[in-house]
């Protein structure tokens, strides 16, 4: 009597595995997320920058890896734009909301409703089915409250300064101006790509020094500049594409 033993399908295994992978990638964001509240807790701002930048990382390189390994194909079972948006909104939005609650970077008094205003403005955020263009840009502020409060860290800003921008950026929440996504715009992708890795190494630097502490204009010039002009150049072409005219698509002449 013999045996039929089934072959596996080795392509398609190593499909399904690289699928998987970049789904626990993806989800390794939630973790980072869950270290950097602990590091909140714990009162060390450093280490929550750290731990929101791996993040950060995480979250810029993984819808790429998703679509080389087509998880969208492989793993269809596993909606990897919810996982996606789920750990976003952590990362994004309820630990910097967090971190504005627990080190009083607004007024004394303000605490509470700039998180609270933060987290459900953010809602709509993530509910709008129009919050990417067809050329890749957000559609209004894109919750990129990791990167606001950063600002604030690097620059020091005073808190009234501070919920001023969160209005306004809650705000920008509802105008349809665009923002550029460094990875995923065609658009001058081949300078947007290195910029952003300046500004984070930059920022990594800054984090580093510790801005409670050093006067980062006066002792580390060169990196918080770069820091600044790195940060200005993405605000400058958001602006320049959102009040840029289309250009009317040409027609294609008939044979």
């Amino acid at each position: 009597m013999s045996l039929n033993l089934t072959r596996i399908d080795k392509p398609a295994m190593r499909a399904k595995t690289a699928a998987w992978a970049v789904h626990v990638f993806t989800a390794s964001g939630a973790v980072l997320g869950f270290l950097a509240l602990l590091a909140i807790l714990h009162g060390d701002k450093q280490l929550v920058f750290f731990w929101l930048g791996l993040a950060l990382f995480v979250d810029g390189v993984d819808g790429t890896l998703a679509r080389r390994a087509k998880v969208r194909e492989v793993t269809p079972n596993v909606d990897g734009t919810t996982l996606d948006n789920v750990i976003d909104y952590f990362t994004y939005v309820a630990v910097p909301a967090m971190l504005v609650y627990w080190f009083g970077l607004v007024p004394n008094g303000w605490e509470t409703a700039a998180a609270a205003t933060i987290m459900a403005v953010s809602c709509y955020t993530f509910a709008n089915a129009e919050m990417k263009t067809h050329d890749y840009y957000f559609s209004g502020f894109p919750a990129l409250w990791n990167v606001v409060v950063l600002a604030f860290f690097i620059l020091q800003t005073d808190p009234w300064i501070n919920i001023a921008v969160i209005a306004l950026c809650c705000l920008l929440t509802f105008i349809p101006l665009k923002y550029v996504h460094p990875f995923r715009v065609p658009h001058l992708r081949s300078l947007n790509i290195p910029m952003t890795v300046v500004w984070a190494f930059a920022s990594i630097w800054l984090v580093a020094v510790d801005p409670d502490t050093t006067d980062l204009p006066v002792e580390e010039p060169t990196i918080y500049w770069i820091w600044v002009a790195s940060s200005l150049y993405f605000v400058g072409l958001s602006l320049w594409r959102s009040f840029r005219k289309e250009r009317p698509e040409r027609r294609q002449s008939k044979a």
